[in-house]
């Protein structure tokens, strides 16, 4: 007995030594009111479900800008006008039955033409030191479903929730850049519109991207993880995140996603949903599989489907602000890690 005991004691300092003070000081900026702060925004009726190409949408747009701009990020769309921007714009053809396709090379008849919706992903860039020009992507999808029939769709969990990590992961990687701390590797936070017709944003981004996709490392995608699902409800387990694409597409990308966790959230990574041959195919129902399809190695975290998805009632007041906290750390500490090159 004595020599367990012995032995667990050797063990915590080498524990406390695995987690990084200095991410773990940064970290904290991911806070419950940094989160609710922003999503109370973005979920707000004043946006009107966000629905790709109206008012709402574009309110989002600038919002996020906003918070890209003054938190430090640094704008890398090339504007020959105004010089780099935040904002990454393109155009989408709406077609009958509500069928919609990304416009890849838009000529000025094509932009004017009927059917035709102007919309933009929102890009923030954040440069690496010795490794600049390699990129980890962090994606989100900030549009929704509008509103229909009098009901506005917020959206608060899809994907205002992931809307709000990508804002507030802004908020820590600054604060740590103004500390000194700077990653080897470049970081680009994007936003990305028309998600909800069909994955468009990341498509445009993907065959027209501002960091050649050779030179991304990875791509960190997060689409609703604000809310509990109905089996862990039943089994009582919030602390959990459904993972989905590192297992099968990246064994290492994976491992270091597990090792990130067991050092830092001890959150249940649940893998329920990985396989491409799931019924929900939800590997292939978000913005990571436009960078999949290009071979770079993508993670997809989501909280799984629930009651009030793609309904008039996903609404901030449902959202569970603790776990949705410490799921945006998670993707902090291994975007962190990813950025000083361990994987």
């Amino acid at each position: 007995m004595l020599k367990k005991i012995l032995f667990c004691l050797i063990l915590i300092p080498h524990y406390l030594q695995a987690q990084d003070s200095t991410a773990l000081r940064f970290a904290q900026y991911i806070s419950v009111p940094e989160l609710k702060k922003h999503l109370t925004y973005i979920a707000s009726d004043e946006l009107a479900g966000r629905r790709t190409g109206t008012v709402g949408q574009k309110k989002a747009a600038q919002y996020i800008a906003k918070h890209f701009e003054s938190q430090g990020l640094l704008p890398i769309v090339k504007d020959s006008l105004k010089g780099n921007g935040y904002i990454q714009p393109f155009y989408i053809k709406k077609y009958f039955l509500e069928q919609y396709s990304v416009i890849h090379a838009p000529k000025t008849q094509h932009i004017k033409g009927r059917g035709v919706i102007p919309t933009e992903n929102v890009l923030g860039f954040i440069e690496g030191t010795d490794r600049k020009d390699e990129v980890v992507v962090i994606t989100a999808h900030y549009d929704h479903l509008g509103k229909d029939q009098g009901k506005v769709y917020n959206g608060a969990d899809d994907d205002g929730s992931g809307t709000s990590t990508i804002l507030a992961l802004a908020t820590a990687f600054a604060e740590a850049q103004k500390a000194g701390y700077k990653p080897s590797r470049s970081i680009l936070l994007m936003t990305v519109a028309g998600e909800e017709m069909g994955l468009l944003g990341s498509e445009f981004y993907t065959e027209h991207p501002i960091i050649p996709l050779e030179k991304t490392v990875c791509n960190l995608n997060i689409d609703m993880v604000g809310r509990i699902d109905h089996y862990h409800e039943e089994e009582k387990d919030p602390n959990y995140v459904y993972v989905i694409g590192s297992d099968k597409m990246n064994p290492k990308l994976d491992s270091l996603l597990k090792n990130t966790n067991n050092t830092y959230t001890h959150l249940s990574l649940d893998y329920a949903y990985s396989s491409e041959m799931h019924p929900l195919q939800l590997y292939y129902r978000s913005d990571h599989y436009n960078f999949a399809k290009h071979n770079v190695p993508i993670i997809f975290f989501t909280n799984g489907e629930h009651e009030d998805y793609h309904k008039a009632t996903d609404d901030v007041e449902k959202i569970e602000f603790d776990i949705l906290q410490k799921r945006a750390q998670l993707f902090f500490f291994l975007a962190w890690r990813i950025a000083r090159g361990e994987f």
